[in-house]
């Protein structure tokens, strides 16, 4: 028996941060709002979780950091969030050896005896230098991100340095990185910023990698990237608070399973699939909160033709996710620094330039990197209200570790599960290669004596929030504007939230300006609604 079609304003398909900013939005301006999550809980990727049993801390199970949440979206909302800056860039280790690069933002003159002792003197100028110029891309750039789409013309205006926007957005930026820096360790440390989402050799012909290191530099107007205060679960809980005060309905347990053109949506809730209630509801806007090959999948259950399906595009995603809680941080092979420095910002490790190459060689070739090439960071250093009173007492401290080059391709459904424990061996071997401990002699244990390491590979991301072949952005990224000459006719064309069918918008990753704990793609859905009513 079909059950009778409800109305609403609008429908959100997907409860992730975005999709609460676009109903806060939307609510607030008087419209009937429903969001559906089919988990039970809200927040999609930007969640907080008490990942292992019987032990108090709440990490930020999958998104780390905030760096493109824009104020001005904070301040329409009025969001209760803090985000703590860290003192220290980076630390990275100068593999095989008891050595290596600290970058302290608040100390130039030691950040520059760091690069002398690596005898990369002149690759702290240029550091400088470089860094000055992604700053002018932030100032012009990142203030547009909540307006209508610029023109790729009307942006590289708003930089206002033509040297600046033709070596970092029209050349591939491995080339400016290896033009600019001379030291292998510099260079590498440089362009990781160009990998965290995607999956590009160092001299990447696609561009994909640019797109990629602009949304890392730009955040804030300044590039910095904080620690959300209370975990990424205090982002998204706001952003719920304020849908919910602004009248959204905001619904979990709810899974989406078909949509038709004329932006009705199936919904089959609650329960197993023998007693789930199905609800129809038809909506004068359906915003898409979930990825573009999620879309095709639901317009194809719809009786939709294939059009948008055979445009929807690839995806791959190429991080390994590894959390940790250890008894306190380990002692470096480094002994000159200290490890509450070096943890205090980004910990490379084992990303060189010439690493990070052989890495995505390796990876392209289906073997898994050895060693693996990483970013780490201690969340808990910045902001310790993650952990219990007591564990911050016993001085413990968590690691969340990012793994670059460990692509999907690498992994079948039923190779997932020995592949993860793989990833997991062959993360641990890259850290301990440049500690002066092993990392397991420090991991806590749960409430069931098992150590304190949960790990997440492409696949797990896929199954537990959809996300295509573990692609944390929904696929590549796309440039901030829109190219000279194209049909902006419409508001979601306008604001980079078209899906090419009438009245459904996407308002996450899939977005024109999405990727990153921003809101944005939210926020640029919201206003293309009510722009068109």
């Amino acid at each position: 028996m079909t059950p009778p079609t409800e109305r609403r304003d609008v429908v959100i398909i997907g409860g992730g941060h975005n999709a609460l900013a676009a109903a806060a939005y939307l609510s607030r301006a008087g419209l009937e709002v429903e969001v559906l999550e089919r988990l039970d809980v809200l927040g999609g990727a930007a969640i907080s979780a008490q990942a292992f049993p019987g032990v108090d801390a709440r990490l930020s199970r999958y998104s780390y950091l905030v760096s493109m949440l824009p104020q001005r979206i904070i301040d329409d909302l009025g969001l209760s969030i803090r985000l703590a800056p860290r003192r220290y860039s980076s630390y990275t280790p100068l593999p095989g050896t008891d050595r290596g690069l600290l970058v302290d933002n608040h100390d130039a003159a030691a950040t520059a005896a760091a690069f002398a002792a690596l005898g990369a003197s002149k690759d702290a100028e240029a550091w400088g230098r470089f860094y000055e110029g992604t700053q002018r891309l932030a100032r012009g750039l990142f203030p547009t991100v909540t307006d209508p789409l610029l023109t790729r013309s009307e942006a590289r205006a708003a930089v206002a340095d033509d040297a600046v926007w033709d070596a970092l957005i029209e050349q591939p930026v491995g080339t400016a990185i290896a033009q600019t820096f001379a030291d292998d360790l510099v260079r590498g440390v440089v362009y990781t910023d160009a990998l965290i989402g995607t999956f590009a050799p160092n001299v990447d012909s696609t561009l994909n990698a640019n797109r990629c290191f602009l949304y890392h530099v730009i955040g804030g107007g300044t590039g910095d990237w904080n620690v959300p205060v209370g975990g990424m679960g205090a982002v998204s809980g706001e952003l719920a608070r304020a849908a919910r005060l602004a009248g959204s309905i905001l619904t979990t347990n709810a899974d989406v399973t078909a949509l038709s053109p004329d932006r009705v949506v199936t919904v089959r809730q609650d329960g197993s699939d023998t007693d789930a209630t199905e609800r129809r509801i038809a909506a004068d806007h359906v915003l898409v909160g979930c990825s573009p090959q999620e879309l095709a999948r639901l317009l194809a259950a719809g009786d939709a033709d294939d059009e948008f399906g055979a445009a929807a595009p690839d995806a791959e995603g190429a991080q390994v996710k590894v959390n940790m809680l250890l008894t306190r941080l380990p002692r470096l092979r480094d002994a000159s620094i200290d490890p509450a420095a070096a943890f205090g910002g980004t910990f490379h490790i084992n990303e060189t330039w010439s690493q990070l190459q052989s890495a995505y060689d390796a990876a392209v070739e289906r073997r898994i990197p050895d060693p693996i090439p990483a970013e780490i960071y201690c969340h808990s250093l910045t902001d310790p209200s993650i952990l219990s009173p007591k564990l911050q007492a016993a001085g413990a401290q968590t690691l969340t570790v990012f793994a670059l080059h460990t692509p999907d391709r690498l992994l079948t459904e039923r190779t997932n599960d020995a592949m993860r424990a793989r990833f997991e061996r062959g993360v641990l071997d890259s850290l301990n290669s440049v500690l002066a401990e092993p990392i397991e002699s420090l991991l806590m244990t749960d409430g069931d004596g098992n150590p304190c390491l949960e790990t997440k590979t492409t696949r797990d991301l896929e199954h537990a929030l959809r996300l295509p072949a573990g692609s944390i952005f929904h696929g590549d990224l796309a440039w901030p504007w829109a190219e000279d000459g194209a049909d902006l006719s419409t508001p979601a064309a306008r604001w980079g939230v078209d899906t090419g069918l009438p009245g459904i918008l996407f308002c996450g990753s899939g977005a024109q300006r999405g990727g990153a704990v921003s809101a944005i793609g939210g926020h640029n859905a919201a206003m293309a609604v009510l722009e068109s009513r």
